[in-house]
């Protein structure tokens, strides 16, 4: 009887996620908001308000007064309905000093403000300075911008259409607002008020019985809704400001602070979930670095580049978290109460995707967001799917015309540099956030190990291009790499890094065992077949 091979196919990504899923669930998670007198943001508009409100000489003791007005207004607030007021420090994580009091207020099922904290924290405020004046005129005042430890009131809220929540008011000049709300606790009460049936998260979605309304409900949670609910608190709250002050232009505004946009994806067996995890930390996170095999890659970035730009992978026990940093947001992977994978973009600055920070604008965030989220997946299903028979390598091994007659390079496996070019595409952050002329110089320097000029990245972008390997966005000098472009920089890089060099090195001293067996034996049974044929072997 002869031996037989039996080899386990590994399991990979596009196994996991087709077949095991039954919940695919996109939705805006965390929202916190920064709320803003649009008409108080420099010294001449403060003179002005302090005028209408009646003051004839604009002063920080105008502005005291306003103050001393609002803590009052806080304390009777807090006396005449039965609320706790909690000093919050900066040690302390707030919700679960909170949570308590919100359970409490939850169970009765009334919107209400749960507990009041205070605290004191830096705020960006006005400070006045008096200026160099006539002694015998009044005295005058300039107002100007600074950070300062002041007094916050945090307004705990259980709300019947966002669950808990909070509003947070500064009790100084200008006094700005913070605004957090959560977008998966807001799906559920709608999902209740719809009698459509479903199992939690600990913050999202488990199963629901309609995974397509589920979606819609999502999809509803927008700037309006998020407006009405923060205009209907502001009338239920105490604030520094009067109806009088609103009549005359001097209300909030909000913007977009941070913003959290998830995709869940649940299996149907937990154990799916880990070997999603398992399959993609072994086969994603060293792709990029051709040089050398880690999990954790700095993206190289020249000094005039602002911002963090690099992935690493954070252990905490058993549970593993993904991060891809970009500026000043980043993408987060990670499991979900070890059922579900959750895919974050959490965007701390709107303008790193192209938007605005005003909330009109979330729509337009969220749809980027969700698009980052997208494509971090598909570079990973990409990574684990593509394979030799495929026609782009074919087509791109060798020089062809494209359809109006341009000649597109070819991209030649195994040259150093178009290695190099395959590396500095597979870096996730490029699948997500695009790539310019710029940050493709930052990582071929870094893996060609010499100067890569503007020159050079244009005529690489180019053949890129023409080969149907990246498409260009409109209006802008970025890039997106195609699908086809996936395949290739994922297979020219894993078949360089994972087979050749391995198989190479193989009679060195770090080879595995078993390659460096199977490696003498090729070597033999050559031999043996130049010898039997008459030629030489080399020395």
């Amino acid at each position: 009887m002869g031996s037989r091979l039996v080899r386990d196919n590994p399991v990979t990504v596009n196994d996991l996620l087709e077949g095991h899923v039954k919940l695919d669930i996109e939705c805006l998670d965390r929202i916190y908001l920064h709320g803003y007198i649009a008409n108080l943001q420099v010294g001449g508009q403060v003179i002005n308000f302090l005028q209408q409100r009646g003051f004839p000489i604009p002063s920080p003791a105008c502005m005291k007064q306003i103050g001393d007005v609002f803590r009052r207004g806080v304390q009777s607030y807090i006396t005449a309905n039965d609320k706790p007021l909690i000093t919050l420090k900066s040690a302390d994580r707030n919700i679960d000093i909170m949570r308590p009091y919100l359970d409490r207020a939850a169970a009765t099922g009334r919107s209400q403000v749960a507990a009041v904290g205070v605290a004191q924290e830096f705020q960006r405020v006005f400070a006045a300075h008096q200026r160099d004046t006539d002694p015998g005129k009044c005295p005058q005042f300039s107002f100007d911008k600074t950070d300062r430890r002041v007094t916050v009131y945090y307004f705990y809220l259980w709300d019947e259409d966002f669950g808990p929540a909070f509003i947070k008011v500064c009790a100084y000049f200008p006094y700005p607002i913070k605004v957090w709300i959560n977008g998966h606790e807001w799906a559920k009460r709608q999902c209740r008020k719809a009698g459509l049936g479903f199992t939690a998260l600990s913050n999202g979605f488990a199963t629901c019985d309609d995974p397509d309304a589920l979606q819609e409900i999502c999809d509803r949670l927008g700037p309006g809704t998020i407006e009405v609910f923060f205009q209907r608190w502001l009338a239920r709250i105490p604030l520094p400001l009067t109806g009088a002050d609103r009549d005359a232009g001097y209300w909030w505004e909000l913007s977009m602070a941070q913003i959290e946009t998830s995709r869940t994806i649940v299996f149907t067996q937990p154990r799916y979930a880990r070997a999603f995890t398992d399959a993609l930390i072994v086969d994603n996170l060293d792709l990029g670095r051709p040089d050398t095999l880690e999990i954790i890659f700095d993206r190289q970035v020249r000094t005039n580049t602002a911002g963090d730009f690099a992935t690493k992978v954070v252990t905490r026990g058993v549970e593993v978290t993904v991060n891809a940093f970009y500026k000043h947001s980043r993408i987060k992977q990670y499991l979900k109460d070890g059922k579900a994978l959750r895919i974050e973009t959490v965007i701390n600055a709107p303008k790193d995707l192209g938007c605005q920070r005003r909330l009109h604008n979330l729509d337009e965030l969220a749809t980027k967001a969700r698009a980052c989220n997208r494509r971090l997946l598909e570079t990973e299903r990409v990574g684990q799917g593509c394979v030799l028979a495929s026609p782009v390598f074919e087509r791109i091994a060798h020089s062809t015309v494209d359809a109006v007659g341009r000649r597109a390079s070819a991209l030649r496996f195994g040259h150093p540099r178009v290695q190099a070019l395959a590396g500095a595409l597979c870096v996730t952050l490029l699948a997500v956030t695009g790539i310019t002329n710029r940050s493709l110089r930052a990582l071929m320097t870094g893996l060609l190990g010499m100067p890569y000029s503007m020159t050079h990245a244009s005529y690489d972008l180019t053949r890129l291009r023409r080969n149907g390997l990246i498409a260009k966005r409109a209006h802008c000098n970025t890039y997106d790499l195609t699908c086809d472009g996936l395949k290739f920089a994922i297979f020219y890089t894993k078949v360089h890094d994972r087979v050749l060099r391995p198989v190479f090195a193989a009679g060195q001293p770090q080879a595995a065992p078993e390659l460096t067996a199977a490696m003498c034996s090729i070597e033999r049974h050559l031999d043996d077949r130049l010898a039997q044929v008459r030629l030489p072997t080399a020395a």
